[in-house]
């Protein structure tokens, strides 16, 4: 299983980033495809979630961020809008209850660096 994450990089507090997860191994569709984020000295924390038409966003995304999947391309995004200089993380995609040839499980991708300037 790999979950191949990218899009991050440096940008001004107001602007936007897209996130872009590539996954391959899991059988996309059933499952929970999310993100999550990492600021230096904080633990992880879920960013966005995305199960079949259900969408759940914590309080410090909703409004700004959006999780959307593209099934056809085994891919899921994050669109994020209005960014602040307390977004910058490292931003991990992940896969709960990805199904696979072996069975079911929870996979991480590598990270992807986030940094916005104020």
């Amino acid at each position: 299983v790999q979950l191949q994450a990218s899009g991050g990089g440096w940008v001004q507090a107001g602007g936007s980033l897209r996130l872009s997860c590539a996954a391959s191994g899991i059988i996309f569709g059933p499952g929970a495809m999310a993100w999550y984020r990492q600021a230096p000295g904080k633990e992880r924390v879920l960013v966005a979630r995305i199960m079949n038409s259900a969408l759940y966003y914590a309080p410090f995304a909703d409004g700004r961020f959006t999780i959307s999947r593209d099934n056809a391309k085994n891919m899921v995004f994050l669109q994020m809008n209005r960014l602040k200089p307390e977004d910058t993380a490292v931003y991990y995609c992940a896969a709960e209850g990805a199904v696979t040839p072996g069975g079911t499980g929870d996979y991480w991708g590598q990270g992807t660096q986030v940094t916005v300037s104020s």
